[in-house]
Parts: C-alpha cells; structure tokens; sequence
C-alpha cells in the first residue's frame, strides 16, 4: 500500500455537505437497557496468562486493505502497547512501546519492538493499525506519537504519524526492515478539533487526538483515517469525538467533520475502527464509564458502535443507545479496548477481571495484585441492521 502524503494544514476545510455529524446524547444513553444480549461473557484472572515480565493493553491486528487477517504459519500478527511490567502497572502509559505479537492456537507469543530505536518522535509509542499490502511484502503502520523525545517530563501531546517498511516472515520470524521516512498524517485544525497539547493531565479528562484506524471502502476504494479527538466547539468539559480523514484522488489526507459528536457527553471515544458488512458500514468505539458527563445516565465500560450507508455517515447508533457489548456488571474493569475483526470476532486486554469493585485499587500493590495485562479471551459480535448482539 502506498503511503497516502501528509495534509497541507493550510488547505480550506472540507465543506459541511461532505460528511454527516452524529450527536451522541444523553437521550440516546437513556434507552440502554444492558442484559445477556449485550454483555461479555465473564472470565477469571489467569496469571499463567501472562507474558512475564511485560504488561501488554491495546492491541491491533495486521490485516489486507480489505480487512482480512493475514496468517503465518496458522499463526495471526498483531501490534500491542507494551511496557516492562513495575510496581504500580497504571505506570505503563509514561514508557508504552509498541511490539509485535503472535497469536496460535490460544497461545500468544511477544515478539520484538515495532520501530527502531529512537526512531519515533513520542516520549511513547501509543494506539493505532497497521495494514499489510496484498502481496505481503510492505507494511505501513499508524500510531500515535505521545509527548515529545526530549523533553524533561513526558507531556500528554498527541500526533499521529505513520511510517511503511519493508514486510519479511521467515521460519517463524518477523522482519520489519527498510522504513520510510516518518509523515505526520493529519493536524488537528482548531475548527473541528483541539490540538491534543496538554502538558499535565488527568486520566480521563485528556484531550485527544490519537488511535488512528485506516479503512479502505470496498465499494469506493477510497482510503479514510478514522481517530479519537476533541471537540474545538464542546461548551463543556466532555469533548470527545470520532474523526476522520479522507484521501484524496492525489493520496493526500483531508481532515473531515467528526462522525460522532459526543461532546457534553463523554470525554473519551477511543480506538474507533471501521467494518464494511453486508453493504453497511459500522464504526464501532471503546469509551468507560468513569468518562461519561457527571449528569449523563448511567452506562457501563463497553464496545458502542454506529451504523450508516457510507463511510462518513449519516449514522445510527446501534441498539438505539450505542452499546453493543459491555462488561459484566459483577466485573465492571475486567477489560477494555475492544478491536473487532473482519468476521466479528472481538478481542480487548484484560484489565481487571474478577474484581466486583474497582475503587478497592487505592494504591499501587493492589493494582499491581489484581492487573491481568495480557490478550482477553475473544467473543463474537452478531449484527442486524441497526441491532447488534454478542453471541452465546
């Protein structure tokens, strides 16, 4: 796949008419009713589980431009956050790099760091996608550049960035060799989005620009970005939007309109990624409960989704509310950061599974006892329309 070139930040804003903005409101939340249909199956903390030493989160596949998992040797390729594993794990965020990871046969093997050394331009290495071209030989990886190399004390800047390198697989290895230089794939605008350049933040009042997912329209073959942001517009402090970028005919990236707009809402729609079924288009996000306005009803950590005729909406929120899977409410943080693959199969980290209360991690020896930090067993996601169900 050709790297698309990078945004002329002067170019004029696309116009209204080109995409159709989805508010999410508390109208919507209020017909969440959770029950079997919409919530994941529970699981134990397996310390077996683990990969010693490293704590892995979010975590994408390699796939084709149409979505499909490429396999070697029966084996899929993924991409995960990855940090050595220390006294308190919500330490992870400050050093995340990003490695490869095999999955066979329910057995997950750690492979070495994604990039060379010093060759991203983050303080860490943060969420994005990755997508192998059809003949299987270059690889062109999105992500998210996190703070500033340099710098005394890590900010919580966001800029997305992306990079190709040549592909190899040889007798179980992998080789990424070659890169292209770095391109800065999208500026956020000021117009549609706030520039993620905090430099203190709390969990989950950050502003974002972040987890860029790319998606080729299979009746278009045109190319979009979709990522977490802000909204430069919110008259509140919950801004959080989808966005999307679309290329052009030349290759290059266009900043569009969000999708989804739930500013006043929720703060943090994260890892937003798209699938093309039976002719619809579904954009699906994760986002928790402690994100949610202080007002909003309430509405449990969870994989939300949306459904629309075309990649740029207009879109409805499936099941009425948006919720498609939630975690079960006796494990409110047993994971998180969902990914659903081209046959509806699901797959998130597991966080903090078994623990009926959170608020029990006042401090980092309980993190550290309860943390589970590696690949959460898959479940299987059924779609209808504008109805979603996870299958039993």
């Amino acid at each position: 796949m050709t790297a698309p070139k990078v945004q002329d930040p002067d170019a004029a804003p696309a116009p209204r008419s080109s995409v159709f903005d989805r508010r999410w409101t508390s109208a919507d939340l209020a017909l969440l009713d959770q029950g079997p249909d919409n919530t994941i199956p529970a699981f134990t903390h397996e310390v077996a589980a683990r990969i010693t030493g490293h704590d892995l989160w979010d975590m994408w596949p390699i796939e084709y431009p149409d979505g499909r998992l490429p396999r070697f040797d029966g084996a899929s390729l993924w991409m995960v956050l990855t940090a050595p594993a220390a006294a308190d794990p919500d330490a992870r965020h400050a050093v995340a790099r990003i490695h490869l990871l095999s999955g066979k046969d329910g057995v997950w093997t750690l492979h070495g760091p994604v990039f060379p050394e010093g060759f991203t331009p983050g303080s860490r290495e943060w969420s994005g996608s990755a997508v192998l071209d059809a003949a299987g030989s270059s690889l062109t990886v999105f992500f998210t550049a996190a703070g500033r190399c340099g710098l005394s004390s890590p900010s919580f800047e966001q800029r997305l960035f992306q990079a190709s390198c040549r592909f190899a697989h040889t007798d179980g290895a992998f080789n990424l060799s070659h890169w292209s230089a770095l391109a800065e794939s999208i500026v956020a605008d000021g117009q549609h989005y706030l520039p993620a350049n905090q430099t203190e933040g709390r969990a989950g009042e950050i502003l974002g620009f972040r987890d860029p997912a790319w998606f080729r329209d299979p009746a278009t073959g045109r190319a979009y970005l979709f990522f977490t942001g802000s909204s430069a517009r919110a008259a509140s402090r919950w801004t959080g939007v989808i966005g999307v970028a679309e290329a052009d005919p030349a290759g290059s990236w266009r900043l569009r309109r969000p999708v989804i707009d739930a500013s006043g809402l929720n703060n943090e729609l994260e890892r937003p990624h798209m699938r093309c079924v039976a002719g619809r288009y579904y954009l699906f996000w994760s986002t928790q409960a402690k994100v949610f306005a202080d007002d909003a009803p309430p509405a449990p950590s969870g994989l939300y989704g949306a459904v629309a005729p075309s990649p740029l909406g207009p879109f409805t929120l499936l099941n009425g509310s948006g919720l498609v899977a939630a975690t079960p409410a006796e494990a409110p943080a047993q994971e998180y950061s969902w990914w659903v693959l081209d046959d509806l199969s699901v797959i998130g980290f597991a966080d903090y599974p078994g623990l009926a209360d959170p608020a029990i991690l006042e401090d980092a020896t309980q993190r550290r006892a309860h943390f589970a930090g590696y690949p959460a067993p898959f479940f299987r996601i059924e779609l209808d329309g504008a109805s979603a169900r996870v299958e039993r």
